[in-house]
């Protein structure tokens, strides 16, 4: 049975070397200089030339990604929590939060390099500050899009607020709370590559900058390109929590797996 299966290449996987075989192209049809825009074989040749050098950098990224990003739905869960259930705080951290969010947050990159250090704490805080008002927002509107009927129900069955929230509030939350954390995700990345731009030893982010100042372009599109595959199989990684998680859900409809064995044929009926 499993031997007569096909090995399918994934779409996405096709997508990616159709965009690199773009890239490779444009630079030999149009040649571009090197300094410019390196050639594909070239990226691959100096990441390929010091393989232990950027699995060091892309690790020391990663674990600050993963920790922010961690950090952040914990405590943007429990924030939009405490939102939803006391108008007070709805009315003050609520805006505390949308201000902050429109605060540039290079900005910000040096006051928490000044008050957590160059290390790893500075580059998870960044990570935090800008992934955790992705997800407030989406866990606010989830838990407060419970049908006026499920709260009555929950109500006459003398539901507590603790049991409301855990057995009815969350699991109607949970794919807004999902889609937040696949925005919040991509957002840590972002925190943790600016806070290592801003003062940081390791890292792609230092790998970039202290590039730049060599002019060695082939390098930074090395750790570029190593960022996006980073960011790419963090977000499939959210995807495949997604379907764990929510297989019911509307939105997981259009994946859900085929069947393999045809179905019977329909018995005609004879006149």
């Amino acid at each position: 049975m499993l031997a007569g299966r096909k090995f399918r290449i994934p779409t996405e996987l096709w997508t990616l070397v159709a965009l690199l075989a773009l890239w490779q192209a444009a630079v030999v049809v149009f040649q571009v200089p090197e300094i410019l825009v390196p050639s594909v074989d070239v990226v691959f040749n100096e990441i390929a030339t010091h393989p232990d050098f950027y699995l060091v950098q892309s690790m020391h990224t990663l674990s600050n990604t993963v920790a922010a990003f961690v950090l952040s739905v914990i405590f943007g869960i429990s924030l939009a929590v405490a939102i939803v259930y006391s108008s007070v705080l709805e009315k003050t951290l609520y805006t505390v939060l949308v201000a902050l969010n429109n605060v540039p947050k290079v900005a910000l990159a040096p006051l928490f390099v000044i008050w957590l250090g160059t290390g790893n704490a500075s580059k998870i805080a960044m990570g935090i500050m800008i992934s955790i008002f992705a997800i407030v927002i989406d866990a606010v509107l989830g838990l407060r899009s419970l049908t006026p009927d499920m709260v009555d129900l929950g109500r006459s069955m003398r539901g507590s607020g603790f049991k409301m929230l855990f057995k009815l509030r969350l699991p109607n939350a949970l794919p807004s709370i999902i889609a937040g954390m696949k925005v919040a995700m991509s957002l840590s990345l972002v925190g943790a590559i600016v806070g290592e731009f801003v003062a940081a030893q390791n890292g792609l982010g230092f790998v970039i900058l202290s590039a730049q100042g060599m002019f060695r372009t082939d390098r930074v599109f090395a750790a570029i390109l190593l960022l996006a595959l980073i960011g790419t199989a963090l977000f499939y990684l959210m995807e495949y929590l997604e379907s764990v998680l929510i297989p019911w859900h509307e939105s997981r409809r259009g994946h859900a797996p085929k069947p393999t064995t045809p179905l019977a044929p329909v018995a005609t009926i004879k006149t």
